[in-house]
């Protein structure tokens, strides 16, 4: 879909993007940044004061300020008082922040799949039935286990074109290859990929099949400088791979690999989380389809040890 432009009452440039509407690309607005990722990890684990929250994290205190302010805008976390002289607060999940671990839960499984440490306190998750597990996403209505290669999707009631997200006034929050904090075991090969919202933007678009750099420079509103700098760094984690389609002059598009495909189930569940909670009553921008059963996906998560769900309430 070509960029458009909105037209500026004062006669000043145009500024604004149109861009294809998304639900995970909503999501990710919100979500797409590795200081947010990392906080609601934390706030799974039922940290709730800020000192714990800085502890954990390592963060400067204004910037921690900031990620909580951003959660509590968007409804993600709420404050609740538990001390009156001196006032005290702390930072709780609403409904809407509960309902993001079902994510939580499909990057625990890919790091699992991919970077297996077994000293990791992530990847030695307890289900319910009492086994450490690994977090299988699959298919409510037929049971299969779900992949990219096994669904389509189809415009939806909520389909059409909104603004692009504006440009952050800070630098990018890319992860160094070195890790987050030196010891601190959060998960840090999934927030290298998902902590950083443009990053984060172009995985969700190769999953609806853009390769080349032009088509994904107009399906997400970004700047070229910007874009080529993220799909280098996709080459480089092994999420993308670059593949020649033309020789003179030479050009190139990028093609998820075996680990980039693996991380469907997180953007399909970023794309129910904004269904959800982030489509301003139009309904689903898009709508799955599962192709072995050809249904409506609506997905479950399982423990693969036993079958059962896996949820918030079913953890050991």
């Amino acid at each position: 879909m070509p960029r458009q432009r909105l037209s500026s009452p004062l006669g000043v440039p145009p500024e604004t993007v149109l861009v294809q509407a998304n639900s995970a690309t909503r999501a990710l607005n919100i979500l797409g940044d590795r200081w947010s990722l990392m906080i609601l990890y934390l706030a799974f684990q039922r940290v709730r004061r800020f000192e714990d929250f800085q502890g954990g994290i390592g963060v400067a205190r204004s910037l921690l300020s900031d990620r909580l302010r951003r959660l509590i805008a968007a409804g993600v976390l709420k404050k609740v008082r538990y001390q009156e002289r001196p006032v005290r607060e702390a930072y709780h999940l609403t409904p809407m922040g509960r309902d993001l671990y079902s994510l939580a839960l499909m990057i625990i499984g890919w790091e699992k799949r991919w970077f297996f440490d077994p000293t990791h306190p992530a990847h030695q998750i307890r289900h319910g039935c009492g086994k450490t597990f690994t977090p299988e996403y699959r298919c409510g209505c037929c049971g299969e286990v779900v992949t990219a290669r096994d669904v389509y999707v189809i415009d939806g009631p909520g389909a059409g074109v909104e603004p692009s997200q504006p440009p952050r006034a800070q630098r990018r929050s890319i992860v160094p290859t070195d890790g987050l904090n030196r010891g601190n075991p959060m998960l840090d090969r999934a927030f290298q990929v998902l902590g950083d919202r443009w990053t984060s933007h172009v995985i969700a678009s190769a999953f609806m099949g853009r390769r080349r750099f032009g088509d994904l420079q107009s399906a997400l509103g970004i700047a070229p400088n910007i874009l080529s700098d993220r799909l280098s760094r996709l080459v480089e984690l092994g999420v993308l791979r670059k593949a020649a389609y033309q020789d003179k002059p030479q050009r190139w598009e990028y093609r998820l690999t075996d680990q980039g495909r693996d991380l469907y189930p997180l953007i399909a569940e970023l794309n129910r989380w904004g269904d959800r909670w982030l489509d301003g009553g139009k309904g689903p921008p898009l709508i799955t389809y599962h192709r072995p059963c050809g249904q409506p996906l609506i997905a479950k998560i399982t423990c693969d040890q036993c079958g059962e769900p896996a949820g918030l309430d079913s953890m050991l």
